[in-house]
């Protein structure tokens, strides 16, 4: 380390007021809400499928260290955006579980938000399998409802499902 590098501080920032030194990580009491990670299946990875507008998603739950791939990609290389970003992970998150497992998702079909739908539906149902527990947690926040709305067709004599041509008096 140089003398011009910046010093990392053991100390966390607290809003309004001085750094408070962070405790040594071994004196950190596990919570109960978060869950160890498990062993590995003796069945293999747990796995979850997920579907939104024309997206459809497969999920592998592996034990490891947090990794997050998309078709071999960082979730944050493939979605650009924060907000589908946080959508991806949110299951993972609220069961506290996102670094104990390796994620490796094949997603193809739809555009960039229904294939984040489809990664979250995907993820909540693996999830469930290697935790039956969280099941009502995820539940409750919407992660294992499927959003069947889909485009509606193009009707013949429109211009598009439901606009008409413009009409001309004379």
């Amino acid at each position: 380390m140089t003398d011009s590098e910046p010093k990392e501080s053991a100390a966390t920032p607290v809003p309004g007021g001085e750094p408070v030194a962070a405790p040594p990580p071994e004196t950190i009491p596990a919570s109960p809400e978060v869950a160890a990670a498990p062993e590995a299946s003796p069945t293999g990875p747990h796995w979850g499928t997920g579907r939104r507008k024309t997206a459809v998603a497969r999920v592998r739950l592996i034990p490891g260290d947090g990794k997050f791939l998309i078709n071999h990609r960082p979730v944050e290389q493939y979605f650009p955006l924060l907000r589908d970003q946080q959508d991806a992970v949110a299951p993972l998150e609220l069961a506290g579980v996102r670094r104990n497992w390796d994620v490796l998702v094949n997603v193809n079909g739809g555009g960039v938000s229904g294939q984040a739908g489809a990664v979250r539906l995907g993820v909540a149902r693996a999830v469930i399998k290697a935790y039956g527990q969280h099941e009502f947690a995820l539940r409750d926040a919407g992660f294992l409802t499927r959003d069947s709305r889909k485009v509606e067709r193009k009707k013949y004599g429109r211009r598009k499902a439901r606009r008409r041509f413009q009409f001309s008096k004379r």
